[in-house]
């Protein structure tokens, strides 16, 4: 038999992207303002629910769960997302939304897709210094986004991933 020849890669012919792009983990303390920035705009603030959150992972069990119809009216009040732009991202009708008592329970996915918009927007508030300058960025064409205005990305989670990564560029003054 003949023996196979192994070929060490070389660290040369590696192709690597900067890491400082992408959103990445923060120090603790700058993830904690993260996510109380996030759980403020969803206006739930000393809910018990949320009152355990402390990381990222903390949100997994508050989505399990579902968050009240309330947090989506405080999160449409602290971004300005209008209702026809949030029924297309929850995937839900104007009609629907309306018959939701304030304490009724969202599902799982609507509410993991409202946790997801107050971590972008409280990204976005801190990328830009504003919420203000945030929301005009949102609703503005972005060449990096092939002239498309970034809202146009809030019904995915891919397309949520790639707001916050294009946050990251903007941040480290990297524009594409």
């Amino acid at each position: 038999m003949a023996k196979k020849k192994e070929h060490p890669v070389h660290s040369a012919s590696i192709v690597e992207e900067p890491a400082a792009i992408y959103y990445t983990a923060a120090p603790n303390s700058m993830l904690q303002n993260f996510i109380s920035r996030s759980i403020h705009l969803l206006g739930m603030s000393g809910f018990p629910s949320f009152s355990k959150v402390n990381n990222s992972t903390d949100f997994i069990s508050v989505i399990r769960s579902g968050i009240p119809k309330k947090a989506l009216d405080n999160l449409m009040d602290n971004t300005g997302i209008t209702v026809p732009e949030i029924t297309k991202i929850i995937r839900t009708s104007d009609r629907t939304l309306r018959r939701y008592a304030a304490t009724q329970k969202l599902n799982p996915e609507q509410s993991e897709r409202l946790i997801e918009l107050a971590r972008l927007y409280s990204r976005g508030e801190e990328v830009f210094g504003s919420m203000e300058g945030f929301k005009t960025w949102m609703d503005s064409a972005v060449m990096a986004l092939d002239n498309k205005k970034p809202k146009e990305f809030l019904d995915t989670s891919i397309g949520i991933d790639m707001l916050m990564n294009e946050l990251g560029r903007i941040e480290h003054g990297i524009f594409a």
